[in-house]
């Protein structure tokens, strides 16, 4: 029996164990509160989007520095990784390209405007102060103008009432070190937490191709955030967000700035600052926010020590969020998002502004159905008027101790060309068939339907169809490199996705997810680094008086094709961590990544770690 073949038959036999498992603490998953979806606070039994929620304590359980080992952890989710720790990266939600997924920060869109198409760099962010994170899968972003991919938001530690903070310290294979830590505290008036960490590794080879040098491609990131909060009134609260990022990072492959040579001592750093006001007043059954929030990004990249290329971004995003609430059967959320962006890559420096305005209405009738309907008018600057809607429900059924979730969603959006592909296409690098190439807007819509079911003793299983097209996509010419061209047809990714979650025993925790997803380009071809099955399996065990935990692990990807149609690897990975409650404030644990010592690729000529132990000391006060 091959891995992938025990990995079924694992996940299958945990999820028909559950319908006679025991959970304790009884926890109803439906009755989770979610923000994302539709920017305010729901329980998650009234939304109709496919919403996945990962913990702090989960966090903590796996362990992992970079948050996108975290993400990729979760249902529809993958992740293609370029030589290991700040190696570029790419993120896609249902298949769909990283740069249509929203990433935002504590409210704070981190999108870098001087990357190729305005996405945000997932490979930047540590895991390290993160208490949360919710992905809404699809093209469902319908309240904060993203597209196809969905939306991920990730919350650092909020501040609570008194003092208290953590500290800790770890280290491992690699030279790798990364030391980390928050403070915060706070009363009926005001509060606050600060969070940093510094995160560096010596590193691996990043490419198999670089057979002459051989050498480490390590990396640096120092990354602080803070939210501060001021509780002006019974009424009005202020809250202050900060996010600050530094790092450096190794790689192979560029070319030397005299000779024109492919040289592998390359580097590139990355800066980024960004901060985020608001103001929360609520009146009646009116509830007001105003907000705003600024990023700049600067990134530097060099071959055998010479600067050759240093691009900026600036990104500034302000607005309205109301809502008003009459009644079960009525909720209005609406808005206005302003947005300006903003690009200088030494030869072209270019901005342009973009308005939003939504309405979304919510009901809910008999404590069983839910429905909203949402619909966008966007004003771009270079790319005119667009309008996007979407509409969503939700209608449970009591079933055996709990409730059965039937629910459906469809949404439309779209793309406007980034500042960087129309730059390039006009540039001095762009050549036929590209060169002078005027692209549009990118269209995309979807749907996705599926069914629950959560009970009051913790067992969640759930399945979803999804089904979403992205027209006119626009991509970088593979063959001739002239530069950006845009495609007459649709592409498109359709797919199934099984969850299936629960505690048995008060000791035993069991997660489990898979996803299959066809995905196919507008000439009906494979769309590279898209793994056309995903699963992901986690067992996690508490015991002696809950001082210890041990948590096993385990990711595969399937039947992914490169650039050239070749197969690429299909891999299994697990890992493996445990943690032990020396004193009441002092916690050991450590984790073996990819304990098997898995050989793969996730991108051609890319290397991945082997087989890694890291241990580390956490302590509370």
């Amino acid at each position: 029996m091959n891995k992938l073949s025990l990995f079924i038959a694992a996940a299958a036999g945990c999820t028909s164990f559950l319908a006679t498992a025991q959970s304790s603490p009884p926890q109803d998953k439906l009755e989770e509160m979610v923000i994302t979806s539709s920017r305010v606070e729901m329980p998650l039994r009234e939304v109709g989007t496919s919403i996945s929620v990962i913990t702090q304590d989960e966090i903590s359980q796996m362990g992992f520095n970079s948050l996108y080992e975290i993400l990729r952890t979760q249902t529809g989710v993958a992740v293609s990784n370029a030589g290991g720790p700040g190696g570029a990266s790419s993120m896609r939600i249902r298949g769909e390209e990283g740069f249509r997924t929203l990433i935002l920060l504590d409210g704070i869109d981190i999108s870098d405007t001087s990357s190729p198409q305005t996405g945000p760099r997932v490979e930047q962010l540590l895991s390290s102060g993160v208490q949360r994170v919710e992905i809404l899968r699809g093209p469902q972003g319908l309240m904060y103008g993203a597209d196809a991919g969905g939306v991920v938001n990730v919350s650092t530690i909020a501040p609570s009432e008194g003092f208290g903070g953590e500290l800790s310290a770890e280290g491992g294979r690699y030279g790798t070190q990364q030391f980390a830590g928050n403070i915060g505290g706070g009363n009926d008036d005001v509060d606050f937490t600060l969070s940093a960490a510094d995160f560096q590794t010596d590193g691996f080879n990043a490419r198999s191709d670089d057979t002459q040098l051989s050498d480490r491609d390590g990396y640096k990131n120092t990354t602080m955030n803070g939210r501060f909060g001021w509780n002006a009134s019974d009424n009005l609260r202020i809250g202050l967000s900060l996010y600050d990022v530094d790092s450096k990072n190794d790689y192979d492959n560029c070319f030397d700035t005299v000779t024109f040579e492919r040289t592998d001592l390359c580097k590139d750093t990355y800066e980024q600052q960004a901060w985020r006001v608001q103001g929360d007043y609520v009146v009646g059954r009116f509830n007001h926010e105003l907000f705003y929030s600024n990023s700049d990004t600067e990134r530097d990249f060099y071959a055998d020590g010479i600067s050759f290329f240093k691009p900026k971004g600036g990104l500034e995003r302000g607005g309205y969020l109301g809502t008003f609430t009459g009644g079960d059967a009525l909720r209005l959320v609406y808005g206005v998002d302003l947005e300006s962006e903003s690009m200088d890559d030494g030869t072209t420096d270019t901005s342009r502004n973009q308005e939003g305005y939504y309405l979304e209405y919510q009901g809910g009738f008999n404590d069983s159905l839910y429905v909203t309907t949402g619909v966008r008018y966007d004003d771009n600057e270079d790319f005119g008027t667009h309008t996007s809607y979407r509409v969503s429900g939700a209608y449970l059924i009591p079933l055996s101790k709990g409730e059965l979730k039937l629910k459906g969603t469809y949404g439309t959006g779209f793309r406007a060309p980034s500042l960087y592909e129309i730059a390039y296409n006009t540039g001095d690098f762009a050549s036929p068939p590209a060169q002078g190439t005027e692209l549009a807007e990118e269209k995309s819509k979807g749907f996705d339907v599926g069914l629950s079911w959560s009970t009051e003793t913790g067992i969640y299983l759930e399945a979803v169809y999804f089904d979403q097209t992205i027209s006119d996509e626009i991509y970088f010419d593979p063959i001739d490199f002239s530069g950006y061209l845009q495609s007459n047809g649709d592409s498109k990714s359709t797919g199934v996705e099984l969850v299936a979650q629960a505690t048995l025993w008060d000791t035993l925790s069991i997660v489990s997810n898979y996803t299959f997803n066809d995905t196919e380009s507008n000439d009906n071809l494979n769309r590279i680094f898209r793994p056309k099955q995903l699963g992901n399996l986690g067992l996690t065990w508490q015991g002696v008086d809950d001082r210890l935990a041990l948590g096993l692990f385990v990711r595969m990807a399937r039947d992914a094709k490169g650039i050239d149609g070749e197969d690429l690897d299909n891999y299994e990975v697990v890992d493996l961590t445990a943690s032990f409650q020396l004193i009441e404030t002092l916690e050991i644990y450590g984790r073996i990544e990819n304990l098997l010592d898995e050989d793969y690729q996730e991108v051609p000529t890319y290397n991945t770690s082997k087989v890694a132990g890291y241990a580390g000391l956490r302590y509370s006060f």
